[in-house]
């Protein structure tokens, strides 16, 4: 398990490579995403920070206020980890885990990004109550859905 600004910053770190760069929504939607496919395919959580159910989204507030002065601009890494954080190494299952998200996802704008995490059935359409803030979407519904998910990628379905 992993700071989400360890693993949002791996993630910069590709984008770069790829000579791409990503806004602070498309991070925190593909921080989360890769969350959800590491609770789905492997039954373990990728970050330790909560995920909470925002207007706009699944949020991790850590990361969050990391990026927030960014607004809808590119990232500027390394996002700094924070005092008192481990600044962990990535496994390389972790490692691996965010290459594949990158290839499936890393080339889709922040809105398309955030509709794929709004839509109905998913674990923030399940959590969010408008008006009501910071509501902790439970890891055991992040993983449920991409279980989900990967039983019907493996089934030949869509998702």
């Amino acid at each position: 398990m992993a700071d989400a600004r360890v693993v949002a910053n791996r993630l910069l770190e590709m984008a770069a490579a790829d000579g791409r760069s990503l806004t602070p929504m498309q991070v925190l939607k593909l921080v989360y995403i890769s969350h959800g496919w590491s609770l789905g395919l492997y039954g373990k959580p990728l970050i330790d920070q909560p995920v909470e159910a925002w207007q706009y989204g699944p949020v991790i507030s850590d990361l969050y206020n990391a990026m927030r002065k960014f607004g809808g601009n590119a990232v500027q890494g390394p996002l700094s980890i924070g005092w008192g954080s481990r600044a962990e190494n990535l496994t390389g299952l972790e490692d691996d885990l965010l290459g594949q998200v990158y290839k499936l996802y890393g080339h889709i704008n922040g809105v398309a990004l955030s509709r794929i995490t709004h839509a109905p059935n998913t674990p923030w359409a399940q959590t969010y109550a408008p008006g009501k803030f910071g509501t902790v979407i439970p890891t055991d519904m992040i993983a449920d859905h991409y279980q989900r998910l990967a039983s019907e990628r493996s089934s030949g379905g869509r998702g």
